[in-house]
């Protein structure tokens, strides 16, 4: 598996993967109209003129993927996605752990998932993230903050 920097023309491939791999944290908050489903190609550009994006492959096939910008001294990480056939293995560790290394300078991380999501809360949590807020969204779904602060 590579882990390398993601480009534009990724963009079809990730967001396709996106729609995928979120589709089990729709099923978990019933609750099929999250952007992550509902984002367009148009919105996944954006994107990549907004934000870092990585990939994670295997024999030139995108299997995982996160994106992050900073804002500040905080890093906003968003959208970790592995492929459901590839899950469980370490991927999403090794991703997180390479967006974190992309951006020595911030002081803070930060990042957001559903409340009833526990598989993501405790991969962000055993990689030293801590909740620090919590906020409805819709009836079915409230998003988890999570923070990793970084000693100096």
């Amino acid at each position: 598996m590579v882990i390398e920097p993601a480009h534009p023309e990724d963009a079809e491939a990730i967001l396709a993967l996106q729609k995928l791999a979120y589709l089990d944290e729709a099923a978990i908050h019933n609750e099929y109209n999250i952007p992550p489903l509902t984002q367009t190609l148009e919105g996944i550009a954006d994107d990549f003129r907004r934000q870092f994006f990585l990939k994670a492959s295997i024999d030139g096939q995108i299997i995982g993927s996160v994106r992050a910008h900073v804002e500040g001294d905080t890093c906003f990480v968003g959208r970790l996605i592995v492929h459901p056939e590839h899950q469980n293995k370490g991927i999403g560790t090794r991703l997180m752990r390479a967006i974190e290394e992309r951006f020595p300078g911030a002081k803070r991380f930060e990042l957001f998932t559903g409340y009833k999501s526990a598989r993501n809360l405790h991969l962000y949590e055993k990689l030293g993230y801590r909740a620090f807020k919590t906020e409805p969204v819709t009836a079915n779904l409230s998003l988890v903050y999570l923070e990793k602060l970084v000693e100096s």
